[in-house]
């Protein structure tokens, strides 16, 4: 290694350390969050039949809270694994749109790294990196998308989600059903803080309202989960049509 390559791999280095732990810094409040919703569904798994083992197997390889959650109200014995893949497929279907919001940011970034990166995309990490991505584009930085910062908040929120899924699978036979004690708002609290971080203004947040009627009402009158898809869908569309009025 040159002189000069040595001096540029120097400098990236901290920088990159920097960024990581930027991410996990910003993270923290909503690993918090993390932690009660967790243990909710690992003690759920395991009270419907899923081994040690198999819950952080789920958790880990699936890696999304709400198809995770539907997938443990369906289970039965033994499971319809149709029903459940068709039904975590609808419920993660979302990752769809947020992977093509997040295409135009990570575009300078070769397959080995944006394919890893897209792997550990969730709700709060693609909010958080577009959030992040926003700011630094106002600051006039060569690339808008931080990818050291985006690995700092996954790595922060797949670990806690991992770690304390298995938790709850360890413990949830000795406490019962823990939704007696509250712990499923966690999951609807951490959502309303990333709302509350990406709102600009009012005419701006109108495809969200969109959405949010949209799939109340497909919830009270479908049966199953469409209510995800509509409501994605029919904020995608508004957000377009709105878009074209202004």
């Amino acid at each position: 290694m040159s002189t000069l390559e040595s001096r540029v791999h120097e400098t990236r280095h901290p920088q990159t350390r920097v960024e990581v732990l930027r991410g996990l810094r910003a993270a923290l409040p909503i690993m918090i969050g993390f932690v009660p919703f967790a243990l909710v569904l690992g003690a759920q798994a395991s009270q419907k039949g899923l081994s040690f083992v198999e819950v952080p197997l789920m958790t880990g390889l699936n890696f999304g809270g709400g198809s995770e959650l539907a997938a443990i109200e369906l289970w039965t014995s033994p499971p319809h694994v149709l029903l459940i893949a068709a039904i975590t497929f609808l419920i993660n279907s979302r990752h769809l749109l947020m992977g093509a919001a997040l295409a135009p940011l990570i575009q300078h970034l070769p397959k080995r790294q944006a394919l890893p990166a897209l792997f550990f995309m969730c709700d709060e990490s693609w909010a958080m990196a577009l959030a992040d991505a926003r700011k630094r584009k106002a600051l006039d930085a060569r690339h808008a998308f931080s990818l050291p910062y985006y690995l700092g908040v996954s790595a922060g929120l797949y670990l806690t989600w991992v770690i304390f899924t298995t938790i709850g699978a360890a413990v949830g036979p000795m406490i019962g059903n823990v939704q007696t004690y509250g712990f499923d708002m966690a999951f609807p609290a951490v959502f309303l803080v990333l709302l509350k971080g990406m709102w600009k203004d009012v005419r701006t947040a109108r495809p969200w309202l969109v959405s949010l009627v949209v799939a109340g009402l497909t919830y009270l009158t479908v049966p199953g989960a469409w209510y995800v898809a509509a409501g994605a869908l029919s904020g995608v569309l508004s957000a377009f049509l709105l878009a074209d009025n202004k």
